[in-house]
């Protein structure tokens, strides 16, 4: 299994040879550092850690700031984001590794994960499409309720009614992404479509 992590940059269109507009979204990808290796034996599971960006020393812990060391950072430097992904085999991997976009290729198939943006607190209409009550006819300040929430012989409302509340800010999965473009150079990586949160927003890309 092939992972890194990167943050959401912005969206953008490409034209392919046929003069056709694809959307996709810019993230900046890696390069992600071996920050810990954790065995069956050891840790009861068999996972790669891996970081990335760059935390000042002034506003870093004393043990994200060692165990950032023990990668290879210098400085009193740590990492922004820690992520951890299983693995088969951990033999396969090294504290202090470098894990960049030349294990993605172009046109490849990859699994992406990010928290979504927050709405904060919705109503039933926005948050789970409620059609609404009717406009006229004799109703008042009905037109967004959620209307009834059960009937009354059970006298109770029974677990998950749909209601108002907070919304948002949740993990999101998008599988069978695919890769556009990939730059090197710059560890940017274009993938087709929309993915979850805004921009800055940690984003996981695996590929099986």
């Amino acid at each position: 299994m092939k992972f890194l992590i990167g943050t959401k940059k912005a969206m953008t269109q490409v034209f392919d040879e046929a003069g056709r507009s694809i959307i996709g979204t810019v993230v900046l990808a890696g390069p992600a550092i071996v920050t810990q290796i954790k065995t069956a034996d050891k840790d009861n599971c068999n996972a790669v850690q891996i970081g990335f960006g760059a935390k000042r020393a002034k506003t870093a812990s004393k043990s994200a700031r060692g165990h950032a060391s023990n990668a290879g950072a210098k400085d009193g430097q740590s990492f922004q984001f820690l992520r951890q992904f299983p693995v088969t085999n951990p033999a396969d991997f090294k504290l202090g590794d470098t894990i960049d976009l030349s294990i993605f290729e172009e046109g490849e198939t990859i699994q992406v994960s990010g928290i979504s943006k927050g709405k904060g607190f919705q109503g039933v209409v926005k948050r789970h499409g409620f059609h609404g009550g009717p406009r006229s006819h004799g109703q008042k300040h009905s037109e967004r309720e959620a209307g009834s929430i059960g009937t009354g012989g059970v006298q109770r409302v029974f677990k998950g009614m749909r209601m108002a509340g907070r919304m948002g800010s949740d993990r999101v999965t998008e599988a069978n992404s695919q890769v556009i473009k990939i730059n090197k150079e710059t560890n940017e990586i274009l993938i087709k479509g929309t993915i979850p949160g805004r921009r800055g927003t940690l984003i996981e890309i695996l590929s099986k």
